[in-house]
């Protein structure tokens, strides 16, 4: 679902970039700088909203727990549905909480 506008060499360096940190600290220092508190915080929300909707959370509880629009709701739901990144990035969470 990724938007072919984005795949090229000047993002590639980005997530590049962003596969070399080694740590949490490092994350938080790259992004800190990159994001401002808000486009951190929105990346931090709509992640939380892709969590409880593969839960199997109701619209309304999510907005409830996360402040999240139901409009973020949908686009989240949408992306979990049509694309993969989500279901990836909690795939893969999922299996590392159970190998520590």
């Amino acid at each position: 679902m990724a938007a072919k506008s984005l795949h090229n060499e000047k993002t590639d360096a980005l997530f590049e970039v962003i596969l070399s940190l080694n740590s949490i600290d490092e994350c938080y220092e790259f992004f800190e700088d990159l994001c401002t508190i808000k486009e951190l915080t929105a990346m931090v929300q709509r992640y939380e909203v892709a969590g409880l909707l593969e839960q199997g959370k109701t619209f309304s509880l999510i907005t409830e727990e996360t402040g999240a629009s139901p409009a973020t709701i949908a686009r989240v739901n949408k992306c979990l549905q049509y694309g993969d990144g989500y279901s990836k990035a909690l795939e893969r969470a999922k299996q590392s909480s159970k190998d520590n």
